[in-house]
């Protein structure tokens, strides 16, 4: 099996969905993941993550192929920077 061509053919829908499924154990309609079925669909979120993640959170491959670990540290700040991009300043009448 080629995996360029099966990487290739995952939307960010599908990755989405199986991401959710390696993280709950079960599908978008409810339905329990199999054993082999979460370390199959584990397996293909990795490959799509080394290939398709340029911006990698925590815990996730980047596409250098490497495991993306940040210091409790950095995620304070990361997490700080997305509160401030987010919150809005109300108007003082």
């Amino acid at each position: 099996m080629d995996v360029d061509k099966l990487l290739a053919a995952i939307s960010p829908e599908i990755y989405q969905n199986m991401l959710t499924a390696v993280e709950t154990g079960r599908w978008p309609d409810g339905k329990l993941v199999s054993d082999e079925q979460r370390d199959h669909t584990q397996q293909m979120v990795i490959l799509y993550q080394s290939k398709h993640n340029h911006q990698p959170q925590h815990f996730t491959v980047g596409t250098d192929g490497e495991l993306v670990m940040k210091s409790k540290q950095e995620l304070k700040r990361q997490y700080k920077e997305e509160q401030t991009i987010i919150s809005v300043p109300q108007n003082e009448s």
